[in-house]
């Protein structure tokens, strides 16, 4: 699954497939599911929030330095040309990462769910 967004002008791919998890273990010697599953919250709990309720919870609950390696992860799977996490985010004049969290999310998806019913 790849998806496109655009960051300070810049059009950024960003893609997910099966390599996903273990390059972002080799990247930040962390486990990205144990990352993700330790904010605890499901997808259905959070549709259920109000928006207000969503803002104080990512604010209090979300680790946005995971987010940004997420994001980079992601990147870097689309274009192996990215350079280094710090390099690439020194690339942007404005890294807006709340509003790059949802879009993001249909990634995450993929990275994590299940096709097994």
């Amino acid at each position: 699954m790849e998806i496109t967004l655009t960051i300070d002008g810049k059009e950024v791919l960003f893609k997910s497939n099966g390599a996903v998890a273990k390059r972002y273990m080799m990247q930040f010697q962390r486990d990205m599911l144990k990352d993700i599953l330790s904010m605890g919250v499901t997808e259905k709990s959070f549709d259920k929030m109000s928006e207000g309720e969503k803002v104080k919870w990512m604010r209090d609950n979300i680790d946005f330095n995971m987010f940004y390696d997420i994001a980079w992860v992601f990147a870097k799977t689309a274009n192996n040309e990215i350079k280094d996490p710090l390099s690439w985010l020194e690339s942007f004049d404005e890294f807006p990462i709340l509003d790059i969290i949802e879009p993001l999310q249909g990634l995450l998806e993929k990275t994590v769910s299940s096709k097994k019913k």
